[in-house]
């Protein structure tokens, strides 16, 4: 490296263990060093000592004995330990937090280098900096004798707590990059020296005293296995959603009965769309057990009076909601869905984008709006077809609040999940059609009987205080307020 700085005037360093990664590198390196012959039989208790790091992070028993061993590795072939840093290196990008990506675009995009700063060997983590595709990695750094094996010594600091701030103001130094402009993030208390020197420093899944730490110097907390603005509990690390999903069972709600089937057809893992129709402000209490039952999370798209209601609204954006202003043609919520879909998340989505009105409620033709069938053409998300049905008897549109004192005769809710929706990714409006025939599909015969209200269960739809032409609902698009 030159000492012209090429790069911006900050740059961005990442902690490694249990920042990046979602644990411990230790682990990895002390079965592929033994794989290669380099170490013999497991020390005594490293199981435990991994396993308690990978729960409370850094203690100082931890960090003393990586502290020796530059002393064991003296006698060791440079050459063969890197060559097990390269076998290992993808099983580490493997590790690598889902949404650090996203992070990384960010300060890419603003020009910054992306620099690993690690108290882990420099020839250990050097492979896997380059599969990651950073700029440059600070690290311990162990000498080398004429023979090409380690010396015992170690050349610089020990790149830990404070000697990890003195590594990085030198790299910083040489470059020119200003610390006062650049971005620290690290889950460690030990690492408190060098957050404190940045500008910008985020503290990411913080260990028990960094918890503390952070909030008496009032730094943000990024949680990198979730979606951005996720509120996770501090040291258990458990989603707020987790929580809540807990209590979204059929017995939560006595006022109403369920009719549950299909969950199985949610896979498991990997990004996925959930895609409903809409009939009732119940609908998404429905839609959170049948979540709840799928063993996810997921972040739902809605509008924005959700998110600026009292109480409920901060509660919305904390288990990962996506607000969406209707009108101003901001691309936002669509970004913020695709980064939750390309970090392996679950997105809920009701195509229709609001409960038809009047005559519209009585269609027997579903119509929706195409964003559902661009997420999964920009992302190549599944996207599973939900049906509801019934949850308008619980809570009708022109109520203010569900009829929770029915409770000797509570109406059924019925939900049907169905098998993923073929798309075929060519035109959105093509797919769109088929998400929605799909929906359709999964709701009851009933459904699609042409059917004559009467005036009070045209009233049933329109919302409190509604004053406009009834005839202008047949008009309306969906999404429209």
């Amino acid at each position: 490296m030159t000492s012209n700085s090429t790069y911006g005037a900050g740059a961005a360093f990442f902690d490694l263990d249990r920042t990046l990664l979602s644990g411990a590198s230790g682990e990895v390196f002390s079965d592929a060093m033994r794989m290669a012959g380099l170490s013999s039989k497991p020390f005594p208790g490293e199981k435990l000592l991994f396993g308690l790091f990978n729960a409370i992070g850094e203690t100082l028993p931890s960090m003393a004995l990586a502290r020796q061993a530059v002393t064991l590795a003296k006698g060791r072939s440079q050459q063969a330990v890197s060559g097990v840093a390269e076998q290992v290196a993808d099983r580490l990008v493997s590790m690598v937090q889902p949404f650090a990506d996203a992070s990384f675009a960010a300060h890419r995009e603003a020009g910054r280098p992306i620099v690993l700063a690690t108290t882990t060997p420099y020839d250990l983590v050097k492979p896997f900096a380059d599969k990651l595709g950073l700029d440059d990695v600070v690290a311990t750094r162990y000498g080398v004798d004429a023979n090409g094996n380690y010396d015992g010594t170690l050349v610089g600091p020990f790149v830990w707590s404070a000697g990890k701030l003195e590594a990085i103001t030198a790299w910083a130094a040489e470059r020119d990059i200003d610390l006062a402009d650049s971005y620290a993030y690290s889950d460690s208390v030990y690492d408190t020296p060098m957050l404190d020197a940045v500008g910008f420093p985020t503290v990411v899944n913080p260990d028990p005293r960094m918890v503390f730490m952070a909030a008496a110097r009032r730094w943000p907390t990024l949680n990198l296995d979730v979606s951005p603005g996720v509120v996770k509990f501090p040291v258990v690390g458990m989603e707020v959603q987790r929580l809540a999903l807990q209590f979204a069972r059929p017995s939560a709600y006595p006022y109403a009965r369920f009719d549950i089937s299909g969950i199985e057809n949610i896979p498991t893992e990997g990004p996925v769309i959930l895609c409903a129709n809409h009939r009732s402000y119940f609908d998404v209490s429905a839609m959170s057990i049948a979540i709840g039952k799928s063993g996810r999370t997921a972040r739902f798209l809605g509008k924005k009076e959700v998110f600026d209601a009292p109480i409920v609204g901060p509660i919305a954006a904390a288990m990962g909601g996506i607000r969406v202003d209707r009108g101003t043609g901001s691309g936002e919520p669509m970004k913020a869905a695709i980064e939750a879909l390309n970090g392996g998340e679950m997105v809920s989505i009701m195509p229709e984008g609001t409960i038809p009105r009047g005559p519209a409620f009585f269609e027997t033709q579903l119509k929706g709006r195409w964003g559902a069938a661009q997420l999964a053409r920009d992302t190549g998300a599944t996207v599973i077809p939900i049906g509801l049905w019934g949850t308008e008897k619980v809570w009708p549109r022109s109520s203010r609040m569900p009829k929770v004192l029915n409770l000797t005769d509570p109406p059924t809710v019925r939900i049907r999940v169905g098998e993923p929706v073929d798309l075929k990714a060519k035109s959105v409006d093509a797919d769109t059609k088929r998400i929605m025939k799909a929906i359709m599909a999964e709701l009851p015969d009933e459904a699609s009987e042409t059917k004559s209200p009467t005036a009070d269960e045209l009233a049933l739809t329109y919302p409190p205080g509604y004053s406009s032409d009834p005839a202008d609902e047949s008009d309306r698009r969906p999404g429209v307020n």
